[in-house]
């Protein structure tokens, strides 16, 4: 299959250029493209077995084919792993219905792809951050019905109402534009209270929200079908948590009963897995569908989703008192073989964990980065270590040095790490 586009400007021509992958390393390093699942029959060449991708450049009046190169720096995705982990989700709510999140990409694991995968799970919403999410996936002929789950503002609502995507509400100005823009469109919008029982992010106050009931259900073009919060630190404050599930379940109550609204949530991945579901009837897993448990007790019962690779470019022995990276942070003390990796903060690797013991893995063992991470290549130890050749592959996280370990040594967390993996590292859907 062959993917044609418009040439942008006059004189400039479509090229369609197909490259079957060439392995560079013995005959050993599959191409796995951005968007093409890799195992099994190739969603884009329809070939099984092997990776024909497909690209389309531009170029003024020539036509030409030509090998494409394999990524210096990519993420395998496991969707069997993502699969697995939404039914540890599923199994931990006790029923609840699932809204998936996806905001910030799928937490760095490629927004439109992962939403693909996970409209065919028979999920109740997939939750968004913002209009710009939204119009993603619904660009992308996945019709799940959509959650925003933060404010929005007032550029934003007219789209909300014209694509009933489902918003939060915070206030009653917000609630009473909404309505008029739905009356002004002869629809009825479904909308969602949120309650702030501590999370201080949005949210009607506790103390405000029955009073306000009275003018909210006055606005006829609004169908007030759910009430939702946020646990901060449900990972961390125990005492805290159940304060504040205690708090949404009163507030519920004074409102009318569980009956009063069709959904009820306010479980993230730490509150699903460490609280009962009290009133809720659906459910917000973010982190643990990716692979990862807020709370590390339960971390054996998840599968690791994304393997952060690069490539080995060089190797070569560096003599006693040589520098290596920015600012000679690391000056060998021996003959010291180092392999140069194509990955480097430019690609979401943190430069936070120079000069902390981070590693990476290759070819079975763990072996040490030297000296500061640079912009798009790290040099790491491999003294030892056995046949080191260019183009072979490097673990940067998975299943052998875990995303966790990666975040804790860069003294921040894993949601930031996930996130923070640049659109130049090729997500390879398997």
């Amino acid at each position: 299959m062959i993917r044609k586009g418009t040439a942008p400007g006059g004189g400039a021509a479509a090229l369609n250029v197909a490259a079957r992958s060439q392995a560079v390393n013995h005959g050993r390093m599959p191409l796995k493209q951005a968007g093409v699942r890799c195992l099994g029959k190739c969603r884009v060449s329809g070939v099984s077995g092997s990776c024909q991708f497909v690209r389309t450049i531009y170029s003024s009046g020539v036509n030409a084919s030509f090998p494409v190169s394999p990524p210096r720096a990519w993420a395998e995705i496991d969707l069997a792993a993502l699969g697995r982990n939404l039914q540890v989700a599923r199994d931990a709510s006790g029923g609840c219905d699932v809204m998936v999140v996806v905001k910030a990409g799928a937490y760095g694991h490629g927004l439109e792809e992962i939403s693909k995968v996970m409209a065919g799970e028979n999920v109740a919403y997939l939750g968004v951050a913002n209009v710009g999410e939204a119009r993603r996936i619904r660009n992308a002929g996945v019709t799940t019905p959509l959650y925003l789950l933060g404010a929005t503002w007032a550029g934003e609502r007219e789209e909300i109402v014209a694509r009933d995507w489902t918003p939060c509400l915070s206030t009653v100005e917000e609630a009473a534009h909404f309505n008029d823009l739905a009356k002004a469109s002869g629809k009825r919008l479904k909308v969602h209270l949120a309650v702030d029982t501590g999370m201080g992010r949005g949210g009607f106050l506790l103390a405000d929200l029955p009073n306000l009931m009275s003018s909210l259900d006055k606005l006829e073009c609004l169908e007030i079908e759910g009430i939702g919060s946020h646990l901060p630190s449900a990972d961390e404050d125990d005492e805290f948590t159940r304060k504040q599930i205690i708090c949404y379940q009163e507030v519920i109550e004074a409102l009318g009963g569980p009956g009063r609204f069709k959904w009820r949530h306010l479980l993230n991945s730490a509150g699903l897995l460490g609280y009962e579901r009290g009133v809720c009837n659906l459910t917000r897993p973010g982190l643990m569908l990716y692979g990862v448990s807020p709370l590390s007790i339960y971390q054996e019962k998840l599968s690791t989703v994304m393997t952060l690779k690069s490539r080995i470019t060089l190797v070569r022995t560096l003599p006693v008192g040589h520098g290596v990276s920015y600012g000679r942070q690391f000056v060998t003390t021996q003959n010291t073989r180092v392999a140069t990796i194509g990955i480097g903060y430019g690609d979401g690797y943190p430069r936070h964990v120079s000069g902390k013991g981070a590693e990476v893995f290759i070819h079975g063992r763990r072996c040490p980065i030297l000296g500061r991470v640079t912009m798009d290549q790290i040099m790491v130890d491999v003294t030892g270590a056995g046949e080191m050749n260019e183009g072979d592959e490097v673990e940067i996280f998975g299943p052998n040095i875990s995303v966790v370990e990666v975040a804790e040594k860069a003294e921040t967390i894993v949601w930031e790490i996930f996130t923070g993996i640049t659109p130049r590292v090729t997500r390879c859907y398997l």
